[in-house]
């Protein structure tokens, strides 16, 4: 992925920021869930940041998959500023850590497909797994907890605001399989409060949209996901709703930007939502800008029970990211702009390893 120029644009857009980078400098900063959407980038910044700023912060990178994470960051195996450990955060850490400085997590089941599969999973890693992160950071005297909630923590939209800000709260049936994301997440962020509490650790929570960009898994099921695979072999876009559901949407550069104005700028027990007011589209219309950039068509599909069981039932969620603003964040790349660079991106790797 490095090797895409296009990529590697916009890990600088991000390094560019105007940001107190002096902060991470001979710092330690862990982030679990390092192979994901958001992890995989955020450590492609900050080690552009070592490189170029000679930051010496050192990464730690936790994962289950040891044999997907030499993949993900083969540049940076056996770098001084880098290590990555196997392990299960839904299981008290085992490693030895005396010291760290920041702590993102970001691990978490975010995909249809797996609130289906795996719904015990999907909770356990935003209860237990927040749980073992929070007691590690209180041994490690962490300065500052990053917890990644979502926009699913809001629920479905009562019809009584347009925009959710982060005192509003939706309507979540909490009797029913795919409440187990939503449920969970609400549960991990009242966690972060009690730690703050009787602890006393630093802690902001950023809320992401619905977050995509070149950086996401193979094995995603989201339907962005879905529309980008399809975008990139050239296929017909397939929706498998009437695509009415109006959402907002962020750019993985834009997203992690807006964690990085979180860590550095964000008040303690604060939640934050991240989203791009230009990016908030209905799914309809978001098929159809991905098939006129592969100049193909959205056809109409029936989905399967278990797709059916993992989709949201929201049917808007637009956040209102006034709040992050005023840290001083702005969303850089509108969604046409944003989808562009995701196919190129794709197209230069798939290119690449031909």
């Amino acid at each position: 992925m490095l090797k895409s120029s296009l990529y590697q644009r916009d890990i600088e857009h991000v390094a560019n920021l105007s940001l107190p980078w002096e902060q991470l400098k001979n710092t330690s900063f862990l982030i679990s869930g390092a192979s994901g959407l958001i992890g995989k980038f955020l450590i492609d910044v900050l080690m552009y940041q070592n490189k170029t700023k000679q930051l010496n912060c050192h990464i730690i990178a936790i994962g289950r998959n040891i044999d997907k994470a030499k993949t993900r960051f083969a540049d940076y195996w056996g770098n001084a500023c880098f290590t990555f450990i196997s392990t299960d955060i839904n299981s008290t850490p085992t490693f030895n850590v005396v010291k760290i400085d920041y702590l993102l997590h970001a691990a978490s089941n975010t995909h249809p497909v797996q609130y289906a599969t795996d719904p015990i999973g999907t909770i356990t890693t935003n209860l237990l797994g927040t749980y073992n992160l929070l007691n590690l950071a209180i041994k490690t005297h962490t300065k500052r907890f990053l917890f990644t909630s979502s926009v699913e923590i809001y629920g479905e939209n009562r019809g009584d605001i347009d925009l959710f800000t982060e005192d509003y709260c939706g309507y979540i049936n909490c009797n029913t399989l795919r409440a187990g994301y939503p449920e969970s997440k609400r549960a991990g962020e009242a966690l972060c409060q009690a730690f703050i509490k009787q602890h006393g650790l630093d802690i902001v929570i950023p809320r992401l949209s619905r977050t995509y960009g070149p950086t996401m898994q193979s094995t995603d099921s989201k339907a962005i996901a879905q529309f980008i695979k399809k975008a990139l072999a050239g296929e017909d876009i397939v929706l498998k709703s009437q695509g009415t559901q109006f959402y907002s949407y962020s750019y993985v550069a834009d997203a992690v930007a807006g964690l990085l104005y979180c860590l550095f700028y964000g008040k303690t027990g604060k939640a934050y939502n991240i989203a791009d007011k230009q990016s908030n589209i209905s799914l309809r219309d978001l098929a159809q800008i991905l098939a006129n950039i592969a100049h193909t068509k959205v056809v109409f599909e029936i989905p399967d029970a278990v797709e059916t069981a993992g989709y949201s039932k929201a049917t808007k969620a637009i956040l209102d990211s006034t709040k992050l603003q005023a840290l001083g964040w702005q969303a850089d790349f509108p969604m046409e702009k944003g989808l562009q660079h995701t196919i190129k991106i794709l197209k230069d790797i798939k290119q690449e390893t031909l």
